[in-house]
């Protein structure tokens, strides 16, 4: 019974998204929705995109085993990250009307930085939507008693997402998004109550989470716990923000004033909301603890789905798994919808020039037809991995490459196509080196990127201005002293 409603609410999906799709009339309104979004839209769609499936059961499963210090990346990188873009990237951006956010890397600094920035973005959204798949192999897999496996919850999974994304692009996905966080939010919040009153009461599980150390945040004391520390928070909080999916909701914005402050209030929001599946997890520890405990061992990602099968009513199921297809569904759209739209806009286009819009929304729609392919391919080769290991390790790329770039090409006047290529090159080399040598178990690689990045960019800016002022000095004593 279960397993059939959580179909109909599928089809329902499918059928509100393709409604949708009818807006769609060219390319500007497939990718970002003819500029026309509300701030409640906007801020529904930012929360969505972040609040997917590794915050309703990676992160909880990494709260139980390491406290808060283990989740700063995701939810507070992730949060913070939002409140950045709105606070200081997205009036700039948003006055420049541009498609992508790889086309202000074309405009300040030409085509080859947009090339190479294009394809640092797109690979990020491998592990990103990988995660949300795996995610939606889970919740099939689990309903079905395992009678439909992984790989084919999977393939079901992106055939209901891709079903509207392909036809209405950002029109479907901010409508869709908009119903299934009003369902996400209204769904967990009474999950959540429900729970704290079947463990005693919400202080006996802030009073378990307490006595466990679950609110310590802080590493140890000494400087490499904390350099990795603070590389993890940075990775989401800078390396999310020059990315397709945050770049769309405030392009698809009605205003300067939407596109601004709705990603500040939509980051507030997810990281408020974010402990409630780390309540509802600490809850099973009361609820069913020897269960709890073998699976916290086990696979803690899979402690709320059976605590909500084992042990709750029926509307209570209903609740649950409405709430998580409407957090994987509403997140994996968007992060399909972004890399194809880079595609298309930044690569497809520079090998095929321009022919006319409807060529162009036929190539966004191929394009997202052919990555939601190779994800699912890439989600089932890499079945197994933890979904909070797959989005953070996503967001360490665009953190090296793209995000000091789009950082001092908006507030440094004096940074060239020059320095930007030496940003990324830096970057992405320094980072590579300590990913694949015993360097990065010292210290975190995505810093070493980070650094080596601004690095790049300084020299490479200011090296040719220096040299030149340097000849024109000595030009001057030669003359002088003739």
């Amino acid at each position: 019974m279960l397993l059939t409603l959580v179909i109909i609410y599928l089809l329902i999906t499918i059928a509100i998204g393709l409604i949708a799709a009818k807006r769609v009339k060219n390319s500007a309104d497939f990718a970002i929705a003819g500029r026309h979004l509300p701030i409640a839209m906007i801020i529904t769609t930012t929360f969505a995109t972040w609040f997917g499936s590794e915050t309703v059961l990676g992160i909880p499963a990494r709260f139980v085993n390491t406290g808060l210090g283990g989740v700063i990346e995701d939810p507070f990188g992730a949060g913070i990250c939002l409140i950045l873009v709105g606070a200081f990237f997205a009036s700039k951006l948003y006055k420049m009307s541009l498609l992508t956010i790889s086309d202000y890397f074309r405009e300040r600094f030409g085509r080859e930085v947009e090339i190479f920035c294009s394809v640092i973005i797109m690979l990020s959204y491998l592990g990103w939507v990988s995660a949300q798949v795996t995610a939606l192999g889970l919740v099939f897999n689990v309903l079905s008693a395992e009678l439909i496996s992984l790989p084919l919850g999977m393939t079901i999974g992106v055939i209901s997402i891709l079903a509207y994304t392909l036809f209405g692009g950002m029109w479907s996905v901010a409508i869709t998004d908009f119903i299934q966080m009003i369902i996400l939010v209204l769904g967990l919040a009474i999950l959540a109550v429900f729970a704290g009153e079947q463990a005693g009461g919400a202080s006996a599980v802030i009073n378990l989470a307490s006595s466990r150390n679950m609110f310590h945040l802080l590493p140890e004391p000494d400087f490499k716990s904390y350099m990795f520390f603070f590389a993890s928070a940075l990775t989401m909080m800078l390396g999310s923000i020059p990315q397709q999916d945050v770049f769309q909701r405030v392009m698809s914005a009605d205003s300067e004033y939407s596109a601004t402050r709705g990603p500040i209030i939509g980051g507030v929001f997810y990281i408020v909301f974010a402990f409630v599946p780390m309540f509802l997890v600490v809850s099973a520890l009361i609820i069913m603890p020897e269960q709890a405990e073998l699976l916290i061992a086990q696979d803690p990602q899979k402690v709320l789905p059976t605590l909500v099968m084992e042990k709750m009513p029926f509307i209570m199921q209903v609740l649950f798994f409405g709430a998580l297809l409407s957090a994987i569904k509403s997140c994996a759209s968007a992060t399909l919808l972004a890399p194809s739209v880079t595609f298309t806009e930044n690569i497809w286009r520079n090998i095929y020039p321009y022919s006319g819009d409807k060529s162009e929304l036929r190539a966004m729609r191929i394009t997202v037809l052919v990555f939601s392919v190779l994800v699912l391919a890439y989600s089932i080769v890499m079945q197994g991995t933890p979904i909070y290991e797959l989005v953070s390790g996503a967001y360490q790329i665009p953190l090296v490459g793209a995000f000091i770039p789009l950082l001092f090409g908006l507030y440094w006047k004096r940074a060239t196509t020059q320095g930007a290529l030496f940003a990324i090159v830096f970057g992405v080399v320094s980072w590579l080196l300590f990913i694949l040598t015993p360097a990065g178990d010292n210290f975190p690689a995505q810093l070493v990127g980070l650094l080596a990045s601004i690095f790049g960019m300084v020299v490479g800016s200011l090296g040719p201005q220096a040299i030149k002022n340097s000849r024109a000095t000595h030009h001057r004593l030669v003359v002088a002293g003739d």
